[in-house]
């Protein structure tokens, strides 16, 4: 299908929350974490978040999973908030691939996660540092 646009996310977002998974068993307790922190920071005057934790919850564990499957240890899952959004950013440390968008047909298993960050998301982009690979989908707030 093709390449993810290249892109840094706005730089003007303040961290709130990192997590660092070396192993899929960790996934669990990123979502559960990753959960709370939203809630936690996303409230805004007694106002529900609605969808939006299961839609970032959702992103994160299928770009995780692509970064520990397919990137190099540690993946870092990183929590932001800007103006007016959440930015997720999935970091791994092989900087030789390129994210791809594939060719997803129905009764494949697996190859949805970038698929599905673009869909649910407002934006999808990666970037690269000297020994890093990150890609972000930012969020509604």
């Amino acid at each position: 299908m093709g390449q993810l646009r290249t892109s840094p996310p706005p730089p003007r977002a303040t961290e709130l929350e990192r997590w660092v998974l070396d192993t899929p068993a960790e996934l669990r307790d990123l979502r559960a974490s990753l959960r709370y922190a939203l809630n936690r920071h996303g409230l805004v005057q007694g106002e529900e978040l609605d969808e939006v934790p299961h839609l970032v919850v959702l992103v994160a564990t299928e770009l995780a999973t692509n970064a520990l499957r397919h990137g190099r240890p540690p993946t870092i899952v990183t929590l932001l908030r800007a103006d007016h959004c959440f930015l997720l950013v999935v970091t791994d440390h092989d900087v030789s691939s390129v994210p791809e968008l594939t060719d997803v047909h129905p009764l494949d298993s697996g190859g949805r996660g970038l698929f599905l960050a673009q869909s649910v998301s407002l934006a999808v982009g990666w970037y690269a540092t000297e020994g890093t690979k990150n890609i972000w989908a930012s969020f509604p707030r």
